[in-house]
């Protein structure tokens, strides 16, 4: 069996992929500063450092003997990042430099990078992995800076390497009580508490959504499919985009929620107005299937917030800009 490091094992992703590791017998290490999860995501069987993978020496000493190392640690805030560029890039860049400086130091096998679908910008739908990048905001240029410094790494350096592009995952363990991403989780709460759910805009915008579970199978593929090096993969399905409005009705109808009457508030600086990927390739690599249906899935992380508790929303992450552009549910902690 394998040694696995993963950054943001406390988060959404990577608690997912310490928990489905851990069960296929690999040891699991990893670290977290708990910004972004909760440190009861953490499972029993993994070895867990409260440290943030920022810091390279951190890094080197915890990577020590890893033969795999998953990145997925980041401050995934891509509406806020242009009214907090310093602290989402600042977050996302030495981070990103931090774990794959350490991957080099200790020759691991393989780095598989979680990048974002905001790599695409307002390509034309459903992304494809050939598409050339196009960022519209710091968050998505952040990214790609990380992709293209491991590209480099990997050059000089002759480490093999993996971009992952998760589109809009959900499901259990991911963080709720964040006001700033996560629109499933956000609405889920507020209508758990009686609440009627936020839409910025028109509502009309088009997403697709990956339920936690169908990563599973590709999860297991990883590791040991060979001639993956430099590729990239979106992750998720495209059977079924929904406008955010759509999405709102679904999860009401879903959990029953009463009086159905969204709150719709000023749309948010560079937001993509259609962002959904293209699965064909995953497919083809790896014989992706999407089992289970978005109503499935919302129901699915309904009952995981009902049991763990509804909880009120924690602005905990500063504004490094304020303006009259600032989304009011921020500025009033509306949510």
């Amino acid at each position: 069996m394998s040694k696995i490091f993963i950054s943001g094992i406390a988060g959404f992703i990577g608690s997912h992929l310490s928990r489905h590791y851990a069960k296929s017998n690999h040891s699991v290490v990893g670290c977290d500063n708990l910004i972004g999860g909760y440190i009861d995501n953490v499972n029993d069987d993994a070895e867990f450092h409260q440290v943030d993978c920022k810091y390279l020496n951190g890094m080197n000493n915890m990577t020590k003997d890893c033969d795999y190392i998953f990145h997925t640690a980041c401050n995934p805030h891509e509406g806020l990042s242009v009214f907090s560029p310093h602290l989402v890039c600042n977050n996302l860049v030495n981070s990103a430099t931090s774990v794959f400086s350490a991957a080099v130091n200790n020759k691991v096998k393989r780095i598989y990078n979680f990048s974002s679908m905001a790599r695409y910008g307002d390509n034309e739908t459903p992304f494809t992995e050939d598409q050339k990048t196009n960022p519209k905001d710091p968050y998505a240029i952040a990214k790609v800076a990380a992709e293209e410094i491991l590209k480099v790494l990997s050059d000089v350096h002759e480490i093999e390497y993996v971009n992952l592009v998760p589109h809009n995952v959900i499901g259990p363990y991911q963080k709720y009580d964040d006001p700033f991403r996560n629109v499933v989780a956000i609405m889920i709460n507020r209508m758990l508490q009686g609440k009627q759910p936020y839409i910025y805009g028109d509502g009309k915008s088009k997403r697709c959504f990956s339920d936690v579970r169908d990563l599973y199978d590709v999860f297991d593929k990883l590791l040991i499919q060979d001639n993956l090096h430099g590729e990239t993969f979106n992750i998720g399905p495209d059977e079924e985009p929904i406008s955010i409005n759509e999405l709102a009705e679904l999860i009401a109808e879903t959990i029953n929620f009463p009086n159905f009457d969204p709150i719709y508030a000023k749309d948010r600086p560079r937001e993509v107005q259609n962002a959904f990927c293209s699965s064909d390739k995953i497919r083809k690599f790896f014989g992706y299937k999407t089992k289970y249906k978005l109503k499935d899935s919302i129901e699915f992380m309904a009952e995981w917030i009902s049991k763990r508790g509804t909880k009120k929303f924690k602005y905990h992450l500063n504004l490094d800009i304020k303006s009259e552009k600032t989304p009011e549910t921020w500025n009033e902690k509306l949510l």
